[in-house]
């Protein structure tokens, strides 16, 4: 009985202890779940705007999940300079990062875009861009560095401070001014005739100081915060750049939550924006008033002055193009456009891809039209009017590229259309440009049935080779040489009419080998397997860039060692860069009609100067860009002959240009009503890259 009565307290104080390890084990399981620590991360000092909104964040976002999660905010570098902490949010060791796009830029060039100067008309605009659809083109980029784009804060834009007035880019020669490492701001000032001299921004008060450099630019923020307004005695309220911050998460931290944690780490920092950017706003107001009080003198740029620094500086869009992205340049171009046309602006429309693996010959065909352009508004423009030009980017969709063409139809500014390098995208838009009578140029596709498209009344219209030509000369010269070539083509419109036109050309001779090529295809084994079973000695090849590069990878991987002729659709990109190492051991040659080698004029010296490029050789796609030019002239031409911007009037002179001496001939009656071919089979010679990956006309 005693034993009993000692063990009964034992076992209770047993399932006492036990019940409270559970508990506690429970309580610490919970705490683990519910509790989440996030490091977010920023530049700027405790008393920003930034920095608020920042704690704001942390706070919402504390309330919307209950405490789940909690989120310690790090102002001020306390983890790190930018560049280490834009590491270390890749890695997952902070979670949210807050910095300037600029410093983005290393990794992401597309991060340069707001450093283009007087890009953004006002304040709205940026505002309107940055949180539309370009600033998610921007923000995507961000995942191929491993970090999710949220939204933009700001730091406001960018103002000029010196010792001296700054109210005109004369004002600027010989001045030397403090930047930021950055080619499109040392670029900027360049433009003005200054020297840019890259200080860090923590010495340069200093620098101001000792007349080191004569002025610097930043954001009113900056130039209080860092007393420079204390050691320069004018300010220029120029706003000619503006200073986003990228809202960004790491990938590795977000990837970790639910959906809806997710949605709400998100939209929560897009709510936020707008209270930043207001908070920003009123403080300079503040920060201009203490400015005022020290004695500084402070002019405003009207819009006279600021249409000088752009007229000075707007090349600089178009130099860095390539490396922010066209469809990004191109998108904002087009938003400014629609906002500002008035009912007497007058534009060209361009519709070609701009996306990644076609963006080269986009860009070229859009070149070419801007220097036409240039030249056309240097010299008065048509009809006393200046030509703006507006560029859709279709991506390769037949159905984004009809939508693109309604839009011009539907805009009566647009007075004609010049298309872009696939044959199957203009195909499917024929019936729209018919139905809505407005002139069309392709100065690439080459497709016969874009031009012979069953239309009397045609309103389309080529500055490029017919492929019943191409295909002609292709295995002309192919059949000198070679007796059993192997044809491969697209599986598309442009690669089914090349076939057609083939197998017209062997009727009651021995039919040619061919294999169709799928968009996209990347295994290319059974063209090796064709070669070997049916002893194939040359290759004609009519394929896109892509495609074009695979298989010729994969005849130089397998030592084939045999000759490839071909169309022309291979180089509209990158192809010589990605292809380097096999151009050595392939004998490839190619189809074109113009060379700046045998060409001299002033158009290469003008490309080369106005997008930053060093030789002819980084001209992508010359051809494109010849016959882009000269498709531009052409309806100049017949605007000017027609003395209206009335569409059918231009479709009707167009037919009726007599001489136009061009960049890739002499035309003579380029097009009639009943043809619209402007090319022959004169134009035509074959080209092969050189070492250095020059095109270089091949001497017959």
């Amino acid at each position: 009985m005693k034993t009993k009565l000692v063990l009964i307290p034992l076992i209770i104080i047993i399932l006492i202890i036990i019940l409270n390890i559970n508990t506690s084990d429970k309580n610490t399981n919970v705490k683990k779940e519910s509790s989440t620590i996030l490091k977010m991360s920023h530049n700027l000092p405790i008393n920003s705007a930034l920095h608020e909104a920042s704690l704001l964040y942390a706070e919402k976002i504390k309330e919307k999940t209950n405490n789940k999660i909690q989120i310690i905010v790090y102002p001020a570098q306390k983890l790190g300079d930018d560049y280490k902490t834009i590491e270390l949010t890749r890695l997952g060791k902070i979670d949210i990062l807050l910095t300037p796009t600029s410093k983005m830029s290393t990794a992401v060039p597309s991060m340069q875009y707001a450093d283009i100067p007087f890009l953004f008309p006002t304040r709205e605009d940026a505002y309107s861009l940055l949180d539309g659809k370009v600033g998610q083109m921007i923000l995507s980029d961000l995942n191929d560095i491993d970090l999710r784009g949220v939204t933009f804060w700001e730091n406001g834009f960018k103002h000029f401070t010196a010792n001296s007035q700054l109210i005109s880019p004369k004002d600027f020669e010989n001045k030397k001014i403090r930047v930021m490492k950055s080619r499109i701001i040392m670029e900027q000032f360049k433009a003005l005739g200054a020297k840019a001299i890259p200080i860090d921004f923590h010495k340069t008060k200093k620098a101001l100081a000792d007349k080191v450099v004569d002025g610097q630019e930043n954001p009113l923020v900056a130039i209080v915060n860092m007393e420079f307004h204390k050691v320069q005695s004018n300010l220029t309220i120029s706003e000619h750049a503006y200073l986003p911050y990228t809202f960004s998460i790491s990938k590795k931290s977000i990837s970790k939550f639910s959906i809806d944690i997710q949605n709400i780490l998100i939209n929560t920092a897009i709510e936020v924006t707008t209270w930043e950017r207001e908070e920003t706003q009123r403080r300079e107001e503040l920060f201009l008033e203490t400015i005022k009080k020290a004695n500084v003198n402070v002019h405003i740029l009207n819009q006279k002055e600021k249409k000088e620094f752009y007229d000075a500086t707007k090349y600089i869009t178009q130099m860095y193009e390539d490396v922010i992205g066209s469809h990004i340049i191109s998108k904002t171009q087009e938003v400014l456009y629609n906002k500002y046309k008035t009912k007497d602006t007058v534009a060209i429309g361009i519709d070609v891809d701009l996306s990644i693996g076609n963006r080269g010959s986009g860009l070229a065909i859009k070149r070419g039209v801007e220097i036409a352009i240039d030249e056309i508004n240097k010299n008065g423009g048509l009809l006393g009017k200046k030509i703006s030009l507006v560029t859709k980017n279709h991506k390769s969709i037949s159905t984004q590229a009809i939508k693109n063409i309604k839009t011009f139809i539907d805009d009566p500014n647009i007075k004609a259309i010049i298309g872009g390098k696939q044959s199957a995208i203009i195909s499917g838009e024929i019936k729209h440009i018919q139905k809505g009578k407005i002139p069309f140029i392709t100065p690439w596709a080459a497709a016969e049935k874009i031009i012979n498209n069953g239309y009397k009344d045609n309103y389309l219209f080529r500055v490029s080779l017919n492929d019943k030509i191409v295909m002609k000369t292709l295995l002309n010269e192919t059949l000198k040489n070679d007796k059993k070539p192997l044809v491969i083509l697209e599986n598309s419109i442009w690669g089914r009419d090349a076939l057609s036109h083939i197998q017209k050309l062997t009727i009651n001779k021995k039919p040619l080998d061919f294999i169709i090529v799928n968009r996209g295809e990347s295994s290319f084994n059974h063209v090796i397997k064709t070669i070997k079973d049916k002893d194939i000695d040359s290759i004609i090849m009519v394929l896109n860039s892509k495609e074009g590069t695979k298989v010729f990878e994969t005849i130089a991987k397998n030592n084939l060692g045999i000759p490839i002729v071909s169309h022309w659709g291979i180089i509209g990109d990158e192809f010589f860069q990605t292809n380097k190492s096999y151009l050595k051991t392939v004998d490839l040659k190619f189809i074109q009609t113009f060379s700046f080698i045998t060409n001299e004029n002033s158009i290469s010296s003008i490309y080369l100067k106005k997008y930053g490029k060093n030789s002819i050789k980084d001209i992508v796609a010359p051809t494109a860009v010849a016959q882009s030019y000269d498709a531009m002239n052409l309806i100049a031409l017949a605007i000017n002959n027609a003395k209206s911007f009335n569409r059918k009037q231009i479709k009707k002179h167009l037919e009726q240009i007599s001489t136009y001496d061009g960049l890739v001939k002499k035309y003579n009656n380029p097009f009639s009503k009943n043809d619209h071919e402007a090319l022959n089979k004169n134009d035509l010679f074959f080209a092969k890259y050189n070492k250095n990956g020059l095109i270089i006309p091949i001497k017959r």
